[in-house]
């Protein structure tokens, strides 16, 4: 019989979902997927998480508590850095710890650390860390680590073809039937600003794409720009940007205000959010200068 691994529906599951999916399919590990946010799923993360912590986080348990049952392993990997001299969130650092500590009834939590500040290299120990739950050879491990990342890069490539996570996440299977982008005139584009699961949870944003798509207006993520033209942005900030998440944001949202590519910014926040702060300040100030229209949801 094979091992199943939960992947709760939330937080890093709209950035690296496709990655892990097709990772622990390789290593011959079934993977079970909480299905979309919902009434249910909410309560049950409103009942479990502590009240300070901030929607997201409390999403996220209740897709952990829907998953509980139902797998042998639930995936909840603490995020540190992705990427050389930054840090994620610190709800990310601690999230495995506090669905641990919140929730009862819990199957074995597979918490693999990801901590890129230094060297990349670290993140072959942690592909090994995790691959060795289900099978001891590391060679296969980095075998299906490595085929699954070549799937990801593709995923990659479709995002900046226009084909966003709103479409890709959840419908792998279908990515091929994705490759057709959208040839409609539209007169107005709008970027949908904020972290992936905000703007990618249906239910938190209370369904703003299709919406904005029902009054034909063309949606932009961030996630559509190339890394290299994102950086180049942020790198003219006064002080390095720390936040990975935040190189994406103003990165992304400096260049397309820059660039007159957009005609306005949605930006999608959950209350409460300390990173958001700063980042919707430095937005709302750049759109100001442009003369751009913004809007903040919490």
């Amino acid at each position: 019989m094979k091992s199943k691994v939960g992947i709760p529906r939330g937080m890093f599951y709209y950035d690296y979902y496709l990655l892990w999916k097709e990772f622990f399919n390789n290593v011959g590990v079934e993977v079970i997927t909480s299905p979309k946010t919902n009434k249910d799923i909410l309560n049950r993360g409103v009942h479990t998480c502590v009240d300070e912590a901030c929607l997201p986080v409390k999403v996220f348990h209740g897709h952990v508590d829907y998953l509980k049952d139902k797998a042998n392993y639930i995936f909840i990997p603490k995020f540190i850095s992705i990427y050389r001299k930054e840090y994620c969130c610190p709800k990310h650092l601690g999230l495995p710890d506090m669905v641990r500590h919140s929730i009862d009834g819990l199957p074995e939590i597979i918490d693999t650390e990801i901590n890129l500040r230094k060297s990349n290299k670290d993140l072959k120990e942690s592909v090994i860390h995790t691959g060795k739950y289900f099978t001891k050879s590391s060679r296969k491990i980095l075998k299906a680590f490595n085929k699954a990342n070549n799937q990801y890069k593709e995923y990659s490539k479709l995002m900046s073809r226009g084909v966003i996570p709103i479409n890709a996440v959840g419908v792998y299977e279908d990515l091929n039937l994705k490759t057709k982008v959208s040839t409609n005139n539209y007169k107005t584009n709008i970027l949908l600003l904020g972290y992936p699961y905000n703007i990618y949870d249906d239910y938190i944003n209370m369904n703003i794409a299709s919406k904005l798509r029902q009054n034909q207006i063309k949606i932009i993520t961030a996630e559509m720009l190339e890394e290299e033209t994102v950086r180049y942005y942020t790198s003219k900030l006064p002080k390095r940007m720390f936040w990975s998440h935040g190189h994406r944001i103003i990165g992304g949202a400096f260049s397309l205000i820059e660039e007159g590519s957009i005609n306005g910014i949605i930006y999608i926040s959950a209350f409460g959010c300390g990173l958001d702060s700063v980042l919707i300040d430095l937005v709302e100030r750049k759109a100001k200068e442009y003369k751009i229209p913004f809007i903040l949801l919490t």
